[in-house]
């Protein structure tokens, strides 16, 4: 079984979104995604506005397309904005290249997933995601 299934997952929402709450965060929406991209658990808070699941959704979905956490992708989107509009492209539109989206890495250092938080900024929903990983025992690779 693997180390990111829905319990997990939902611990890692619930985590991120106390985590909000302890650091006065804007309304988070978090989506967690299995190490092939399918959506195992998302949640918004109240108040969270609309597209939230598309963009929390495609941070975690374009860190797992390219290996590294979208913060890699934030970069390369400055430096190579060609490679990012193509990935963007052959992807159906489904990758944000702004942070928030941070691989999941078990014990092992396997990868079995990755989470994409938005609705703070991106380096808040970042943290947001660090924190949520670690807080259940999982390695989070932001980059």
């Amino acid at each position: 079984m693997s180390a990111l299934n829905l319990a997990a997952a939902n611990m890692i929402i619930a985590s991120a979104q106390s985590a909000a709450q302890e650091r006065g965060l804007k309304p988070l929406s978090v989506a967690v995604l299995d190490a092939g991209g399918h959506l195992i658990a998302f949640q918004k808070q109240d108040g969270a506005s609309m597209l939230r699941f598309e963009i929390a959704t495609g941070k975690a979905y374009g860190a797992l397309a390219v290996g590294f956490g979208s913060r890699w992708l934030d970069k390369a989107s400055a430096d190579r904005p060609h490679f990012v509009a193509g990935l963007t492209a052959v992807s159906g539109g489904r990758i944000v290249p702004v942070p928030g989206g941070v691989l999941v890495r078990d014990k092992a250092g396997d990868l079995v997933g990755a989470v994409g938080i938005t609705g703070d900024t991106s380096d808040n929903d970042e943290a947001a995601a660090v924190y949520a990983i670690e807080k259940i025992g999982l390695t989070p690779q932001p980059a």
